[in-house]
């Protein structure tokens, strides 16, 4: 709750508050399945939210809808509501704005493949380091050829155009084997059956529609990933790109009031699973940098030991669930999120993460001087917005009446690589057959004059017999002084 210039996260022996200028040092929601951080990051988006500070936030489960309508009281909101000292809670619904890759349940999000580039692109096929080099040539390829990569279609078009083309590039660019061009061809086929065409094309995404507001309130952008997160490497691959985009597009602002806008990674340790040690490099230098635009960063996952060690050390607000330690390795993971926090004498960390209620965290923010605050323990604070999803005649609505309406929904399909391609291909075959129809015209002269001289030959050969023996004398005298100049020749060289 936003309240008196701060963000009222949770309550304990005291409120716990999150200051807007320490938000875009990033956080962390973490805890086990069914503790409570769904309810946490609902609570903190409407925060920002009222803040005036737009937000962005990925759907898995489908319940996320509900933040753009008023909740109301019930049993367990108002237990927790007592627990709080709140009397009154002023329920309310957000501005939100509903995206969908697939254009099913929101506005559809796009970006081309020369945006992406060969390095997300490597780990969204899952390419080994001679496949990634390969489609690293063909990005190059279209570079100097001013062939642009905008869609799908393109870039199997460019893989195939470098592969039939193999030998000519090899000494420019590097080896490039046809075992290498079928392997991408097939991982793109795989990547097409699972609807990752539909993230490629235009209208390109303008990364500043998500920084709008609404009546005051920053807009709560929610990305609809049920479907989308049945394709994990896609998912963790997309929410990459979009952070990505935010940190090469947005300008450098420096140390702000407040963000400009707030990044919610869902299901974060996807990110990481067997991602490249040049990609872990690549998050967590933008996870570093992002911040100079204004952007906070909040990853949510179970564990904080689902996230690289370089990237945990940047995040300075911290949210902990409760975690669960039936195993050894569970308990060994309860220890290393012990020790992440800055410790409370009033208690012993280890021992309260393994004991907290649903709804009940371990919450340190940073304070005024960005030095971690001592951990509290508390119980989250009843978000405004409805606990659930909504149907589809209000998402519809409010897909409806949203100024975002019509810029997405329309494919365009302009000329790039795959055309031109096609074009050139089409030019070579015409220019081939062009030439074997002048081979062929040439070829029929040619036995027509052959022709001719066979019909001179036959001719002449109706001579007298004086003729012939005339002929015949001529022919001997000929043999002889060929023979005879062949030896002479060879004579001379033998001296």
């Amino acid at each position: 709750m936003f309240i008196d210039e701060k963000i009222w996260i949770a309550k304990g022996d005291q409120p716990v508050y999150l200051l807007p200028k320490m938000a875009n040092r990033h956080g962390l929601i973490a805890g086990a399945t069914g503790t409570g951080k769904t309810t946490t990051l609902k609570s903190i988006a409407e925060s920002f939210s009222d803040m005036g500070v737009p937000v962005f936030l990925t759907d898995i489960k489908g319940d996320l809808a509900g933040l753009s309508q008023p909740g109301s009281d019930n049993p367990k909101t108002l237990e927790r509501l007592k627990i709080l000292g709140i009397d009154q809670h002023p329920y309310k619904g957000f501005p939100v704005c509903f995206w969908d890759i697939f254009g099913e349940h929101g506005h559809p999000i796009r970006t081309t493949v020369t945006e992406m580039g060969p390095l997300l692109l490597s780990r969204l096929l899952d390419l080994n380091d001679t496949q990634s080099g390969i489609l690293s040539i063909v990005f190059r390829v279209a570079d100097d050829q001013g062939l642009l990569l905008l869609d799908f279609k393109d870039l199997r078009a460019m893989v195939q155009y470098v592969g039939d083309h193999a030998k000519e590039y090899t000494l420019e660019y590097g080896n490039i084997t046809s075992q290498s061009v079928g392997a991408i061809q097939r991982r793109l086929l795989t990547l097409e059956d699972q609807g990752g065409a539909y993230f490629f094309g235009e209208p390109a995404f303008d990364i500043y529609d998500f920084l709008r507001t609404e009546r005051g309130c920053g807009m709560i952008n929610i990305l609809h990933s049920v479907r989308l997160f049945q394709t994990p490497v896609l998912y963790s691959t997309f929410l990459l790109w979009l952070l990505s985009e935010l940190f090469e597009t947005l300008p450098e602002v420096g140390d702000m009031d407040k963000p400009k806008l707030v990044f919610f990674f869902d299901e974060a340790h996807l990110l990481f699973d067997d991602a490249p040690k040049v990609l872990t490099d690549k998050i967590e230098q933008v996870v570093r940098l992002v911040r100079s635009k204004g952007v906070g960063v909040y990853f949510i996952t179970q564990s904080p030991s689902d996230l690289p060690k370089e990237v945990l050390g940047q995040l300075g607000n911290r949210v902990q669930h409760a975690l669960r330690a039936y195993t050894p390795a569970d308990q060994k993971l309860v220890k290393a999120a012990a020790q992440t926090f800055r410790p409370n004498p009033k208690f012993d960390t280890l021992d309260v993460i393994t004991e907290l209620a649903t709804g009940e965290a371990l919450v340190s923010c940073l304070d005024e001087d960005g030095r971690p605050g001592i951990v509290e323990r508390g119980y989250i604070v009843t978000p405004l917005s409805l606990f659930g999803t909504i149907d589809d005649s209000e998402r519809n609505r409010i897909i409806n009446s949203s100024l975002m309406k019509g810029k997405y929904e329309r494919e365009i399909d302009r000329e790039s690589a795959y055309e031109l391609l096609i074009a050139q291909a089409k030019k070579a075959e015409t220019a081939a057959l062009k030439e074997q129809e002048e081979l062929q015209k040439q070829k029929e002269q040619d036995q027509r004059k052959k022709e001719t001289a066979k019909k001179s030959t036959r001719s002449s050969s109706r001579m007298t017999p004086l003729e012939r023996m005339s002929n015949s004398a001529m022919s001997s005298i000929g043999r002889e002084i060929g023979r005879s100049l062949i030896r002479g020749l060879l004579g001379s060289l033998k001296r």
